[in-house]
């Protein structure tokens, strides 16, 4: 529970920063919002837990709807000069057929394919954008633990880093802090959580540059590999049924190799790379949406207020369009320092139902077609979705743009 400001305090604060508006949370959400206020004029700081934004296995995929916000900002060529990889299109493979799943290239966008970035670069890069701005301030290393609650309003949050407690006194309070969000357990929000049927473990392996480019889900009796072209090598997902792990490893990992090896044969030639448990990294998937993303003085966007499973790859997409309709509406009350509670409910007003309806969207992919694979070693079928020519755009439109276009108005 959140910390009363009038309380004795249980430890000794070494300064305290007044701002307009501290975000907790350095991901895409996080970043990209606290460069639009920065724009504005408006007195931001950044907390992030982490000394630096290098995290292993984190979302890589730049949409085309974020290309566009990037083109907004004038950015998306300097972004584009960042080395990358270009997904146009995302495949099936089964034992029988390939199927496109999702073709990017036919989109009427000046971006028609999934830009694969390291997300530390895209951090990096926003944050240096804001760091132009005197009135950006990004603190690595603060580990938020408390909120400051006054009079029932949260005023800002209490840190630990750089040697003691900090404490950051703020008009609005945001929390952008992924998954696990700390500032959501604060907070004491409600969630509505769903068991997606899968979990997923990540490993690499080299690419061989005459191999297929793009994205590919393998698809095997009782097994889907994902491949994710990362230029000279595999970003590969090992997909398995929910709770599943601790039987795997128990079974041994020259036995999930030999798995991987029976949907994607032609890694047999380097499966022997991946030599041990620490090479994987282990998602356990999830997926929830907070019942109400705000208190008085503090609001939630991306992850911290919904969390994305991994289908689609669409949570960076949607934590960036949370953080773009965020500025929209709280730029002029935190000009004014005054937001009220009617301004964040607009936000979640604007966002909640293209949450819902791509949450619906995934829903669907792994009830009708992964848990079928996984639980019941059924062979794939193909769905009439991506067999009818009109309808084979839709995929490829909720993946690259979302449900409606969201763009900077500020």
């Amino acid at each position: 529970m959140s910390t009363n400001h009038n309380l004795p305090l249980e430890h000794e604060i070494l300064d305290v920063q007044n701002t307009d508006c501290c975000i907790v949370g350095g991901g895409p959400a996080g970043a990209v919002l606290s460069l639009l206020l920065a724009r504005q004029g408006i007195s931001v700081y950044l907390l992030e837990t982490h000394k630096d934004f290098d995290r292993d296995f984190r979302g890589d995929t730049i949409h085309p709807a974020v290309m566009q916000i990037m083109e907004e900002l004038g950015l998306s060529n300097s972004l584009l000069q960042l080395p990358h990889t270009k997904m146009r299109h995302l495949q099936v493979k089964t034992p029988q057929e390939t199927i496109t799943f999702a073709d990017f290239s036919r989109l009427k966008t000046p971006y028609p394919y999934i830009m694969m970035l390291p997300q530390v670069r895209f951090l990096e890069f926003i944050t240096q954008e804001a760091q132009k701005y005197p009135n950006f301030h990004l603190i690595l290393g603060a580990n938020v633990q408390e909120l400051i609650t006054e009079n029932g309003i949260i005023g800002g949050v209490r840190y630990r880093g750089q040697g003691g407690w900090h404490e950051v006194r703020a008009t609005l309070t945001i929390g952008a802090d992924g998954r696990h969000s700390k500032l959501r357990q604060l907070g004491d929000f409600e969630s509505v959580e769903t068991s997606p049927p899968m979990d997923v473990l990540w490993f690499r392996l080299p690419r061989q540059p005459e191999e297929f480019a793009g994205g590919m889900g393998r698809f095997g009796s009782g097994k889907i590999v994902v491949m994710l072209d990362r230029g000279d090598e595999w970003q590969m997902g090992y997909v398995i049924p929910k709770g599943g792990y601790q039987k795997l490893r128990a079974a041994g990992l020259e036995e999930l190799k030999k798995s991987i090896i029976d949907t994607v044969p032609e890694l047999a030639n380097r499966i022997e790379l991946l030599r041990d448990w620490s090479q994987i990294a282990f998602l356990c998937v999830e997926s929830s949406l907070v019942k109400r993303w705000y208190r008085p003085g503090l609001l939630l966007i991306g992850d911290a207020a919904h969390v994305m499973s991994p289908v689609g790859g669409v949570g960076i997409n949607y934590a960036i369009q949370d953080a773009v309709v965020t500025a929209n509406i709280l730029s002029q009350p935190l000009k004014k320092h005054r937001v009220e509670i009617s301004d964040l409910a607009k936000v979640q007003q604007h966002r909640e139902l293209p949450t819902r309806i791509i949450q619906a969207f995934q829903t669907l992919i792994q009830k009708r077609i992964f848990a079928p694979i996984l639980t019941e070693n059924q062979t794939f079928q193909p769905p009439l979705l991506l067999r009818l020519p009109i309808l084979r755009d839709l995929p490829a439109r909720l993946i690259a743009l979302g449900i409606f276009p969201v763009h900077v108005q500020i």
